[in-house]
Order: structure tokens, then C-alpha cells, then sequence
């Protein structure tokens, strides 16, 4: 099962950073492919800054919910605010940050 990787990390993919009870989205850095909770961890914890995912790639799932675990594709994040397979409810301030994650 896919777990997001960051600092002070719960079991829904909440981190130091971000804690609100909507903040359970992990997403994929393009460069190393692997989920973390925000930017700023990954900035942390890598040798690389967080690389944003092309949206040219429609296929991939670049999107991690932190209550089921399964992976969505930009689209399906975009369309609802929550995730389709379990419907748990997404921040919407996390459109603030698009140009940190997607391209």
C-alpha cells in the first residue's frame, strides 16, 4: 500500500506542515516519483526540490489519498474536490499551491 512520506506524517497523509482535517492529499515529484505530503517536506528530505507533474500526462496518477490510499489522475482531483473512490473531502485551499505541484 502507498504511504506518503513526509515530516511528522499521520495515517491520512497530514504533515507538519499541512493538518487540517481536508488536508489528505499526498502528491508524486515528478523527478524521484515518490508521494509526499507537501513540497516543503520533500524539499527537506530529498536532494532535489520538488519537481511539478507535466498535466500533458493524463494517464499518470500523480495524486495520493491519504483515507483510501488509491492514486487519482489530475483530472479526477480536479473534477469533485474529493476523491472518487471514497469521497473524503479535499482542502480547496490547495489550489493556491498548483504551480508548486503541476506543470
Amino acid at each position: 500500500m502507498l504511504q506518503a512520506q513526509g515530516l511528522l506524517v499521520d495515517d491520512e497523509s497530514r504533515c507538519v506542515h499541512y493538518h487540517s482535517d481536508k488536508d489528505i492529499v499526498a502528491l508524486q515529484c515528478y523527478e524521484c516519483q515518490k508521494y509526499y505530503a507537501c513540497y516543503q517536506c520533500h524539499n527537506v528530505l530529498e536532494s532535489h526540490i520538488f519537481s511539478p507533474y507535466p498535466l500533458n500526462l493524463k494517464q499518470d496518477k500523480p495524486i495520493l489519498c491519504g483515507s483510501c490510499k488509491k492514486t487519482l489522475t489530475y483530472e479526477e482531483y480536479r473534477e469533485k474536490g474529493s476523491c472518487s473512490y471514497c469521497a473524503a473531502l479535499f482542502n480547496p485551499a490547495c489550489q493556491s499551491h498548483h504551480s508548486y505541484y503541476f506543470k
